[in-house]
This record gives C-alpha cells, structure tokens and sequence, in this order.
C-alpha cells in the first residue's frame, strides 16, 4: 500500500474511534490498523452497533473532520502509559502495553481522543477528506477463540472524494459478482449450518460444474505425463508425526480414534504419494514420478474466516507430487510454470508470482532450504520471469513459488503453488538407485495448478460474474415454444441437440415469451433457442445469444457445428 494512503487510513481508524467513544459512552476501544482495502477498529460494547449506527458514526466523523482539530504525538513510559489508560478504562490498550517490552511508547491525542499507537498521522484531523463507514463484523480478541468477541467496524478512506467514488463503485460490482449470491441464483450450492460451517453441498448444476473441471483436470494431466493415484482420508498419527505434519501443522487438523488407534485425518495428500513411491525400488531412469490425484482434505479453519466457496473446511486440491533427480529441478519446475500459463490462459487469468521462503515453524537443514529456494529463484531469474519476496511464508517443510490469478475487476487470489522439498525426502528415507549404482535421494515438488476447486470454482463464478463461457455453462441452450402446437417441434430439436452432447433443457410452459426469456437470462444460459410456428414450419430456428444479438433462419446444422465449435475452443 502507498505510504501516505496507509497514514490517511490510520488517521481515519482513530477518527472513527472517537467518534464511537463521543456517541457511545462506555464502549472500550482496542486496535484500530488500517489494511489494504481501507480500516478497521475493534470495539467492546455490550449493546452492540447496528448498520443505522454507521450513519451517525460517519456523520460525527465529520463533524470531527471539520473542527480541524490537531494530532499530538507524545512519548510516554510504558509503565506510566499503562497507568494512564488504566484509569482511562481502557483493558485492551493495557493489555497490549503489559505485552510489550519497550521501555517507552508513543501516543497520538486528538482532542478528548487519546490512542496507544507508533503513527505516523496526519497533522489535523481536518486533513481527513474522503471516508465512508463500509460494514459490521465480529472478531475475537487477538484472533484468538477463547477470547471475547468484539464488534469491527470496516471503512475505507482516500486523499479525494473522486478516488473514493471509483472504490465504492468497485464494491458495487463485488456485490453484484458475489459467488455466494449467484450460487444461490443459478443453484450451484448451498453451505447449511444445519449440516457444518464450511462444509459445501453441491447442487445438480454446481455439480456438473465441478464435474467438468475434474474432467478438463484430468485430460490436461494426462497430456503431460501424470500418473492417476487415490490415498485414504484418514493415516495413522505416526505418519503425522514423521512428517511433521503433527508438530507444525497439527492446529489446522482433525483427529480421530479407530480401535484406540490414533489417526489423523488428512489436510494434504502428500503422505499417501510418498509411500505410492516408497512401494518399489526406484531407478534414475524412472525419474521424474508424477502422481496426481484430485484429494479430498479437511482443514480446521476458524469459523471467523469461512466465506462461501473461498474458504472451506473440506475442499478437494488437484495434487500432484513429482518425485525426481535434483538436476532434473530446473526442467521440472519450468514445466509447471509453463502448465499454469497455458490453463490460465484457458479461463482468462492474468498472474503474479511470488517466493515465499523459510517460516519459524519449519523442518530440515539450513542447506536443504538454501537449496531449494535457489532452485526456485534461478528458474524464473533464467526464464525472465518476474516475481516478489515473501519473507517467512514459505511451508514448514520447504519454500514455495505462490501464483496469484488477477480476475476481472484485478483482484488476486491465491491459487496455484509449487512447494520445493528436501525434508520429507529426508524424512521418510526415500531413495533411488544412480547410473552410477549408488543410492541417492530425490527432491520432491508439491504442486496445485487450480489449487481448492472449491476457492477456483468461487473465483470463476466472480470471474464471469456466473456467466461461464459455453464449454462451463451447466445449461447451454433452453429451446422454448410459443404456443403449444411447437412442443413436438421442440422436442424433436432438443433430442438431436441431446444427442449431439449439447447440455439442453426445454421450456413448454404455458407463459408468455417474453417471461421465458427474461428467466433464462437471469439462468445466464449462454443460448435461448425459440421455436414458433414460423420457425416449425421452415424448420429453422431463431437463437438468442446470452450477450445480446440474434440468429435468424439458421439451421439446426449449422447451430449443433456452432455449439460444438465452442465447445471444443473452449469459448
């Protein structure tokens, strides 16, 4: 985020913050940073707010705005900083204070407004221009379940009001594309708390959906040289604890007992590919394994961050690990690279790149990592391909390139990944037999190209705001009468479409045209295939295209050559 966007967003989380504390005595404030899509300010107030509070919030916001009024920066001693927010009755801000080890602190006061905080700010709270208060959430103390739930308010702020007017019009068409809104529209799923917080249930047409990107998965697998396998959904705890899984992952797993044996229900597929490589005795002319599998995985995700389609407590990954000789690193990850461009391509995905690289929580030799990441880094620094550092991010048991897809309205979502691994290699003694006669290790790539179809399928739903190109779409025509005299007009086109593998429905009821017409386009069924009594007796059809336009007097032909084109471009 720009550095002076940052300061104006700051200033404004502690704008707000006063403005809560002048309308709503007794509320306690607690942290109040700004993020990249604007501000937050956690609050402690029993009542509650409701969204009709939000107006009134930004109205005395300003007001305070207005007054102009100075921000004061003082440094403090943490102990005296700590007396005075305890008589202030502020616990969260002494909290924090007690957890800190610096032996002075610095405060920021606007007016009867006093706020623990590093800054910078803005001089004057008159240099506040454009605000706008966006939503309520809860969160929990420090992110922590165990703690109280405090309320959040979400606000976004900019240098000018013309700059805020673009965001809050890109918000608009967020809502609008909001997966879980047109998911409910065109009945691809649904997310019952009667069933479980994260867990998706796929209707017949999201089904489909996901049934044609498993398909589309495994063709495009095949093409490049990948071996299907299927691992079992729950391991024994020994094999977690191998791995590491158990000591650095264990807080994001499920566990269970079978006989009074502890097993571990699996959040990666990994494990069960390694011990498909383990089954044999290995040679170097096998190299590289590909073993790919579509896995099913639950997560322990806190409930505070589930959201639709894009994070989930069961997903299923397209995983594939690649086991292979450490010279054969450079080709192999180009490989993927160059996989992920030509699939994104597909659905119309620009990408970023990042190297995310050793975290605290980790396994294996300082040389191992230094190994892998320069592997990483030397093939893109040799292909030309530009990418950032996230220091610290990388998995526990080895660094990773993150591919970040950028949709329609450039928003990044994370996606595909390939992880570079030298520890559980190491790990689960796993080896292959030289040219030379000796044993050696092999390296191990993870690596997702759609990464969660789950999180895929959310984003393509926003991608195309549901509009899914003809080769996606669950319904790719409607064929609809007039009157009732076409039925057997349109029944006869809607088996040879059938026949032809065009996905098809027919329309008979007894409604008018124009009625039919409009709920196919909320449907955003790519064709509306209309069957009057002209186009019966010249035995032609009238086609409406989901984006506007119209065939007139074309053939049945001619119209199943059109679909199937489409269908095999991928249009």
């Amino acid at each position: 985020m720009d550095e002076n966007l940052d300061i104006i967003r700051h200033s404004t989380s502690h704008l707000m913050a006063q403005a809560v504390r002048d309308l709503f005595p007794g509320v306690k404030v607690a942290i109040g940073p700004s993020i990249e899509t604007g501000f937050y300010y956690d609050f402690d107030y029993e009542p509650g707010f409701t969204e009709e509070d939000l107006a009134k919030i930004e109205k005395r916001m300003h007001e305070i705005a207005a007054m102009n009024i100075p921000i004061e920066r003082k440094v403090l001693k943490r102990q005296d900083a700590i007396a005075m927010f305890s008589e202030m009755g502020e616990p969260y801000k002494v909290e924090l204070l007690e957890a800190l080890t610096d032996d002075e602190v610095s405060t920021y006061t606007q007016g009867s407004f006093t706020d623990l905080c590093r800054g910078p700010h803005l001089p004057a709270t008159g240099k506040i221009k454009a605000f706008k208060l966006l939503s309520l959430a809860g969160a929990y103390w420090r992110g922590d379940e165990r703690n109280k739930m405090l309320t959040r308010i979400y606000g976004t702020a900019f240098a000018d009001e013309k700059s805020l007017k673009e965001y809050l019009t890109f918000l608009e068409e967020v809502k609008k594309r909001d997966h879980r809104r047109i998911g409910k529209d065109l009945d691809l799923f649904s997310i019952s708390d009667e069933v479980g917080a994260g867990l998706v249930i796929y209707h017949p047409k999201g089904a489909l959906l996901r049934w044609f990107l498993e398909d589309f998965e495994r063709r495009e697998h095949l093409k490049r040289g990948y071996q299907f396998v299927v691992g079992p959904h729950i391991l024994k705890m020994d094999m977690w604890k191998k791995s590491g899984h158990f000591e650095n992952y264990r807080e994001n797993m499920y566990f269970t007992k079978v006989d009074e044996v502890e097993y571990g229900i699996k959040p990666m597929n990994c494990l069960s590919h390694i011990m498909v490589y383990k089954s044999q005795v290995r040679s170097y002319r096998e190299l590289p394994l590909r073993y790919f599998e579509l896995g099913t995985v639950c997560r322990h995700e806190k409930s505070g961050v589930l959201h639709g389609l894009m994070r989930v407590r069961e997903f299923t990954q397209d995983d594939a690990h690649i086991f292979l000789r450490p010279d054969q690193l450079h080709d192999e990850i180009l490989a993927i690279i160059r996989f992920v461009q030509d699939v994104m391509a597909i659905f119309g995905f620009q990408f970023e790149m990042e190297i995310s690289t050793r975290p605290s929580k980790s396994i294996g030799s300082d040389e191992d990592w230094e190994r892998a990441e320069k592997a990483l880094k030397e093939v893109l620094d040799t292909e030309g391909l530009p990418y950032d550092l996230n220091e610290g991010d990388g998995a526990f048991y080895g660094p990773k390139i993150d591919i970040k897809l950028k949709d329609a309205l450039g928003r990044k979502w994370q996606c595909a990944t390939i992880q570079c691994d030298f520890a559980l290699p190491e790990r689960f003694d796993l080896h292959y037999t030289d040219s030379d006669g000796l044993r050696k290790r092999p390296v191990m790539l993870h690596r997702v190209v759609l990464g969660a179809l789950e999180r895929f399928m959310g984003v393509l739903i926003e991608h195309y705001a549901g509009k899914f190109p003809l080769w996606l779409a669950p319904t790719q025509v409607v064929v609809m009468n007039i009157t009732d005299e076409q039925a057997p007009y349109v029944n006869n086109i809607a088996d040879r479409l059938a026949r032809e593998g065009v996905r098809v429905e027919t329309d008979l009821r007894n409604e008018k045209l124009g009625l039919k017409i409009r709920e196919s386009v909320v449907k955003k069924i790519p064709y509306m295939v209309i069957a009057g009594k002209k186009e019966a007796e010249s035995n032609t059809l009238t086609v409406r295209v989901r984006d506007g336009g119209e065939l007139k007097d074309i053939s049945l032909d001619d119209f199943v050559d059109r679909v199937k084109d489409e269908n095999i471009t991928r249009r």
